[in-house]
């Protein structure tokens, strides 16, 4: 738990104030459902365990409604030798009569009789949910893989009990190939945050993975991560440009031409906006971006008011942190012999050996170090 939570910062996720449910806490409460279940004679008591009844659900409310499925038809084919004891192969588990070497807790039933065992892996997700969110909730998310028979179970059992609808909004992302094969531990081709870290900025795997919308198929591969490094560097050096000429600017109120663009800069917020609207976007939204970064390039100087600098620069940081992209590169600690370097060719440029300084620049730059002389002093970004 603790590698997925430091995980999830690492790549600039806000998890500080999100609710973190586990299924062992919520026994009591998965128990009282299947209980109710029960009750509603949409479940029934095997030898193996306890089953929800699909086709008596059916009979009063709509089953495949998010897969849009033929269920028997899908079931005949998927399961052909079912050993489990239920009444129809469409019947899914609510709780599984305890085996040997299996962790299980009591589960009292309403004739008396205790049924020792574990819950459903449907079940849980219903009751973790709905328990802490109540329901309706908003948006329940997960992979397109799990539309069926995951989240469509959980719609059953739920609304079965509480004629309700159990969602407003469902958001399922699509695979995430290697090198345009599907990511699987079994093909050897499994990536984690953490080997990642140690190629890339952690920023540019949250960029890589914006540019494309949520529901698409994405490819993860050398080549688009480093486009995507360079994509990011484009947008973090439109920011640097902006902080740098908001230092040099003199002209403090707006002029009359600077408003017109603001107009301008308006415009492409608002299309921002839209495509965040659009079913989450992202991609979309990061190519406004970079119209506002095309535009701020042109139109922002050393020349410009303050005024409209600030504004300008306000946007783009504001729009930027919704995408949890950061607006400025993280600083980076040089170890001691680039330092030197770097100070060294300082001190030769101060003293006119300017062969001295271009050796040390290219040999900062083949140690991957590239250096740009500023108004400001000498800068440095890794190449």
């Amino acid at each position: 738990q603790q590698i997925f939570l430091d995980e999830m910062r690492a790549v600039g996720n806000n998890i500080d104030d999100i609710t973190l449910v586990k299924a062992t806490d919520s026994i009591a409460e998965i128990q009282r459902l299947i209980l109710k279940l029960l009750e509603q004679k949409v479940a029934y008591v095997a030898s193996d365990g306890i089953y929800f009844s699909v086709d008596t659900y059916a009979k009063k409310r709509q089953y495949g409604q998010l897969s849009h499925i033929d269920l028997h038809s899908h079931h005949q084919e998927r399961i052909v030798n079912d050993e489990y004891d239920k009444d129809s192969p469409s019947d899914f588990a609510l709780w599984k009569k305890q085996k040997p070497g299996e962790p299980a807790w009591d589960f009292a039933l309403a004739d008396g009789t205790h049924l020792a065992g574990r819950p459903g892996w449907h079940i849980e997700c219903s009751v973790m949910s709905s328990h802490n969110l109540g329901q309706p909730f908003d948006i329940h998310t997960g992979g397109v893989d799990l539309i069926f028979p995951h989240h469509e179970n959980e719609i059953a059992q739920s609304e079965a009990v509480s004629g309700k609808q159990f969602v407003h909004y469902w958001m399922h992302n699509a695979f995430l190939n290697i090198d345009n094969v599907k990511m699987s531990k079994s093909l050897g081709n499994f990536k984690t945050v953490r080997q990642i870290s140690e190629e890339y900025d952690l920023q540019v795997l949250r960029f890589f993975m914006l540019s494309a919308h949520y529901r698409s198929p994405l490819n993860f591969s050398r080549e688009m991560m480093d486009g995507a490094k360079a994509s990011l560097d484009r947008i973090l050096t439109a920011m640097e440009h902006l902080r740098d000429c908001l230092a040099a600017a003199k002209a403090e109120a707006l002029t009359g031409a600077e408003e017109e663009e603001l107009t301008a800069f308006d415009a492409l917020r608002e299309k921002f906006e839209a495509a965040m609207d659009d079913d989450f976007n992202t991609a979309d939204a990061i190519s406004v971006i970079f119209e506002m970064v095309k535009r701020a390039n042109i139109t922002v100087t050393e020349e410009s008011s303050k005024a409209y600098i600030i504004r300008v620069k306000e946007l783009l940081e504001k729009l930027l942190d919704v995408l949890g992209l950061l607006s400025e590169r993280k600083e980076e600690n040089l170890d001691a012999r680039v330092e030197a370097l770097i100070a060294e060719r300082q001190t030769a440029r101060k003293e006119k050996n300017f062969a001295r300084a271009d050796e040390i620049r290219n040999e900062l730059t083949a140690m991957g170090i590239l250096l740009e002389d500023t108004k400001e002093g000498v800068k440095w970004k890794r190449a």
